[in-house]
């Protein structure tokens, strides 16, 4: 079974004010007061500046977006996430912009390597963003990131 997901998650109402500038993007409340905005193909192709996917080693980052993700990140943590599976293998990156800059990785972690023992790159950058979690799980888990296997299906 396949899981997919590019997405910006940071503070709901941080969000909620950068979808009035993006006509293309959508939110989804993942929980812990976050909300996750999902790289579709559409708001991909409305912010990308031209240049293809952007710098530090994402593979579904639009050209130029880590500009808004660092202005954005002047009012709290962002994160820019990405994960790819297929039959319980795969990868992940993420990072977290602060104070208009990188405060988290990039990080990344290609198929078939162990996660870290700070956790799963995803897990990091959502701890780096308060997430909370509880005995037995990690902070993927607790914001329920499993709950949709597809970007798009967080906003169908």
């Amino acid at each position: 079974m396949a899981y997919d997901l590019r997405a910006v998650i940071a503070d709901g109402e941080l969000l909620r004010g950068v979808v009035a500038e993006l006509p293309a993007a959508r939110l989804a409340s993942i929980g812990q007061g976050l909300s996750l905005m999902p790289v579709t193909d559409e708001l991909f192709d409305s912010v990308n500046d031209g240049g293809g996917v952007g710098t530090l080693g994402f593979w579904g980052l639009p050209g130029g977006f880590e500009e808004n993700l660092a202005a954005w990140s002047a009012g709290g943590p962002v994160a820019y996430v990405e994960a790819e599976y297929f039959g319980g293998v795969g990868e992940q990156r993420a990072a977290v912009w602060n104070d208009g800059r990188i405060a988290l990785g990039p990080l990344h972690v290609e198929e078939g390597e162990p996660f870290p023992s700070g956790g799963s790159p995803i897990s990091q950058a959502l701890r780096r963003l308060g997430v909370v979690a509880s005995a037995g799980e990690d902070e993927f888990a607790a914001v329920g990131l499993d709950r949709h296997r597809h970007s798009e299906a967080w906003i169908a």
